[in-house]
């Protein structure tokens, strides 16, 4: 039974229904995430590269001929990532042109050198492969200390541009009065955590949860804003370089 409850609240973190309200601090930027990158998934398919996998949340959004995972070799991924494959950073350890397409979702910012990074995805990429890019605007610093930039739509556009992409589709995910919400959410979550899961649940409910709540309703009936929003996610496709 406990498994079962655990796995539920597991799944409602990366993919948040209805019990994510209850269960999940940081509802609105997850629910924002998974509905854009699940709304481009059919953009992303055949023999896919996910840099940065994690535990591969996303995985089941796409229709995949074969799903590999990337992380840095630490001996903490090793133990808690799920990925295939595990590199000490630098060159990807794959051939040029190996992927039909790329997922980097929540990790441009933790990456201290971009444009060797895009470089590295774009040579992975075949021509014309598709790269899907999730990364925030508002959000407070986190994994510290590899946090090393929040990009606004204009600069992220600019650095893909000049790394070969070809921007086909930008959006601003959660672009409404649910950014406030959700950075007090991320306050509370940060100042009341401890380590113990079951008084995390109900600190959770009691205090969250509320606020998730009123966040959504007056999300529907508040205008949006789109110069102050959570996540950027863009769908960019690989074009030849200069002299390439």
């Amino acid at each position: 039974m406990r498994a079962a409850i655990r796995d539920k609240i597991q799944a409602a973190q990366f993919r948040p229904g209805i019990l994510g309200l209850f269960v999940n601090p940081f509802y609105f930027a997850r629910k924002g995430l998974f509905e854009n990158i699940e709304a481009l998934s059919k953009n992303i398919k055949g023999k896919i590269l996910d840099i940065g996998c994690g535990q591969k949340p996303y995985e089941q959004c796409f229709p995949a001929s074969e799903y590999v995972g990337l992380e840095f070799d630490t001996p903490e991924n090793r133990l808690r990532k799920k990925a295939d494959v595990y590199y000490p950073g630098g060159a990807f350890p794959f051939c040029d042109g190996e992927f039909d397409a790329v997922i980097a979702s929540q990790v441009l910012e933790h990456i201290s050198s971009p444009n060797q990074f895009l470089s590295e995805t774009w040579r992975i990429l075949k021509p014309g492969g598709n790269l899907l890019v999730t990364t925030p605007f508002v959000w407070d610093e986190h994994e510290q200390p590899n946090d090393f930039a929040r990009y606004s739509s204009f600069g992220l556009r600019d650095l893909l541009v000049r790394n070969g992409f070809f921007v086909v589709e930008l959006r601003k995910s959660i672009n409404d009065v649910r950014v406030v919400l959700q950075l007090i959410n991320g306050y509370l979550y940060k100042k009341t955590l401890t380590g113990k899961p079951y008084v995390n649940i109900l600190t959770m409910i009691l205090l969250m949860a509320p606020v998730n709540i009123v966040g959504t309703i007056l999300g529907a009936v508040l205008p949006k804003n789109n110069d102050l929003y959570l996540d950027n996610i863009v769908l960019a496709r690989k074009e030849m370089k200069e002299g390439g």
